[in-house]
């Protein structure tokens, strides 16, 4: 079993500590997913197992605390557009490593104002960028470990 899969598996049985999750460790679960399974059960993974962790570490429902719709799903394609164009890593880290730009957190700042990412509607449900539209990959990756559900 590699650190990736330990580590998605602590992710899932919702054991990793609280005070180590952080932006890098959201995106590596998220290239995770997607190195694993298609853009849209990836996105249903991450959403439920966000919400299984929040709960599990009791973390208030807030506009800025919680589970934000807008700012996972936006990050998912963030992620996945990177690795269709750049491809895997040998491990998460080295994809991480590799594009250093999915690790700044403000990076959908390029493409939503701060109002509207903050805002109660992009928390609840997924808003579309008013800035610039999100990239869109014209390469599809269809990786060997990928599950089809």
């Amino acid at each position: 079993m590699t650190e990736d899969d330990k580590f998605l598996g602590a992710f899932e049985t919702c054991t990793l500590p609280f005070e180590q999750w952080h932006h890098r460790e959201h995106i590596r679960v998220a290239y995770l997913y997607l190195c694993r399974y298609p853009l849209e059960t990836a996105m249903a993974k991450m959403r439920s197992g966000l919400k299984a962790l929040n709960m599990v570490h009791q973390v208030p429902e807030a506009l800025d605390r919680g589970y934000h719709e807008t700012l996972t799903m936006a990050w998912m394609h963030l992620v996945h557009c990177t690795l269709c164009e750049f491809g895997p890593g040998e491990t998460a880290d080295v994809f991480m490593d590799k594009q250093a730009q999915l690790l700044s957190k403000r990076a959908l700042l390029l493409f939503y104002s701060r109002d509207r990412i903050m805002s109660l509607e992009a928390k609840h449900g997924f808003v579309e960028p008013d800035l610039t539209p999100l990239p869109q990959s014209r390469k599809s990756v269809k990786l060997p470990s990928q599950v089809t559900e």
